[in-house]
């Protein structure tokens, strides 16, 4: 995904979607009216700014230039009032150079990460690794986001559940948020920042190829070049078919001895009835799950919702 001259675009095209937020009167400048062939600030405008010439800021823009200073693009993030985590992005697309590639191993659940997962019982937990594949969750878990498909399917490499796939492409998913935009725009955030963290990941640059084929919300989103953690949003609204609205907490951890996992954990406040219905959304997963196939059974959950 950002490789040679794919690297250079997502460069360049990161700057100028910051570049065409910004107007003139937003950073001191005189507007002198009349039309913009382009929105935005003008690359030179930008340079003079920034303390740089214009043209050593056009060759950054275009990924000819590799050996920019700190203080160059702290100017630069200054500049287009980048905050925190759009400023390390800035820097992590700007320090990519040509270099060995390094070689992915395979993602595996450690026997004690799943071992974890299942210890938080009626609290929804689940691994996610570095493409978005669900590695492992628990049956909490399960039934909160995707109890229409087999409990068992993580176990099976090639058949495991994507996040960022059901988020764009499978319509539950799409009923169960009740800000499904939001989701939907947290989630492309998230994959920019884990593209740049893995610019040579054939498989995590298919996935985003798919969805932009697939989807073309997925697509649109992609092109306004969000970035944001997943981590940065703490709370998320549902809208459960089985168990109706709920505001639970989730909290995103990195693995640390795991490169690219990271563990997802919901909860509600206590006393509220956000809380009432997990606690009965687990209860149902208990008492419904089929022995052959780990899915909800459809009968119970009609039983439970009638």
């Amino acid at each position: 995904m950002l490789d040679g001259m794919e690297q250079r675009s997502e460069l360049g095209e990161f700057l100028r979607s910051r570049r065409a937020r910004l107007r003139p009167e937003d950073v001191g400048l005189p507007d002198y009216g009349g039309r913009r062939r382009v929105p935005g600030l003008r690359r030179e405008e930008l340079a003079q700014l920034a303390g740089v010439s214009a043209g050593y800021y056009t060759r950054l823009e275009q990924g000819q230039s590799t050996n920019a200073s700190e203080a160059v693009l702290d100017a630069i993030a200054r500049v287009l009032r980048l905050d925190e985590t759009e400023h390390a992005y800035l820097r992590s697309l700007a320090r990519q150079k040509a270099e060995p590639r390094r070689r992915l191993r395979p993602e595996r659940m450690r026997p004690a990460v799943q071992l974890m997962v299942d210890a938080f019982g009626d609290t929804p937990a689940l691994v996610m690794g570095r493409r978005y594949d669900v590695l492992a969750w628990n049956r909490a878990a399960h039934a909160l986001l995707a109890g229409h498909l087999p409990f068992e399917v993580p176990e099976e490499p090639r058949g495991r559940p994507n996040i960022a796939r059901l988020v764009f492409l499978d319509p539950h998913t799409r009923e169960l948020y009740a800000d499904w935009r939001a989701k939907a725009r947290d989630t492309v955030a998230d994959i920019r920042m884990t593209a740049a963290r893995y610019p040579h990941d054939p498989e995590l640059t298919g996935l985003v190829g798919e969805l932009a084929v697939h989807s073309s919300e997925f697509a649109s989103m992609w092109a306004a070049h969000p970035v944001q953690d997943c981590a940065a949003r703490y709370t998320r609204d549902f809208r459960h078919p089985l168990v109706g609205a709920m505001t639970l907490n989730n909290e995103i951890m990195e693995l640390s001895n795991d490169e690219g996992q990271r563990m997802a954990v919901f909860t509600a406040d206590p006393g509220t009835p956000s809380a009432a219905a997990l606690s009965l959304l687990t209860g149902i997963a208990d008492e419904s799950a089929d022995p052959h196939s780990g899915a909800l059974d459809s009968t119970s959950e009609r039983s439970h919702t009638a």
